[in-house]
């Protein structure tokens, strides 16, 4: 992994795109927030973040923030933005404050009632298969309604968004189509539920340009932050 020092001008420089992507289409780059994700990297990792004045880190898996986070200042905010399974429910729901991946009309139950049984309440996004890639998790596009109506029945749990991983092939065109995707999908549930879900995370290290263009709120950011990761 990188230096901190290395770290904080990889920062500098991906802050600077965001700035740069939203000015190319008006919009307040306070609006798009950057989150280091620290997964297969020590727990260093998550404390360059803190240390540079990022309060939140994604991780991919419930194991490896299970082993990070007591070594991490408490008021540092672990988001998991990979598969969970449900047998690693309650996990997930100690360990982690807001679950990004939430894909299934089974989970979001199971996750609501053991959030109930452990008197937390935790943020959800969904996630949306927008880009139709069966090598990606989230449910279909024609099955977030549904699942969107179970998980606001659920007290202990706070739908804020939806998130989207796009498709490796086709690159930036496959990307885009994906992103936009999410945003119609996400305006057409704010309009069938009259709620709002503010939060659209989206958009990694190769196309965070193209997704801020489309409306995320969140980027994830790993390899443009720390370098390769780790071997797992």
């Amino acid at each position: 992994m990188v230096t901190y020092a290395q770290f904080r001008v990889n920062c500098e420089a991906v802050l600077a795109r965001i700035r740069h992507a939203c000015s190319l289409c008006g919009r307040d780059s306070s609006t798009v927030r950057l989150l280091p994700v620290t997964k297969t990297h020590s727990v260093d990792a998550a404390l360059y973040a803190y240390e540079f004045g990022l309060r939140a880190v994604g991780e991919n898996r419930v194991q490896e923030a299970l082993a990070k986070r007591p070594l991490a200042p408490p008021d540092l905010r672990w988001e998991l933005i990979g598969h969970l399974q449900s047998n690693k429910a309650k996990q997930a729901l100690q360990i982690f404050d807001v679950i990004q991946s939430v894909d299934s009309i089974d989970l979001v139950k199971r996750l609501g009632r053991i959030a109930q049984e452990l008197n937390v309440q935790r943020d959800i996004y969904i996630q949306v298969n927008a880009g139709n890639d069966p090598a990606k998790f989230g449910c279909d596009l024609s099955l977030a309604p549904a699942l969107v109506e179970v998980a606001l029945a659920q007290p202990a749990l706070r739908v804020i968004g939806l998130m989207a991983v796009p498709p490796l092939v086709d690159g930036l065109h496959a990307a885009e189509r994906t992103f936009q995707e999410l945003r119609l999908c996400r305006d057409a549930l704010e309009d069938q539920f009259q709620i709002k879900l503010p939060e659209l995370s989206m958009g990694m290290s190769g196309d965070l340009e193209v997704a801020i263009a489309a409306g995320s709120t969140c980027v994830r950011v790993g390899s443009s932050l720390y370098g390769t990761r780790s071997a797992q």
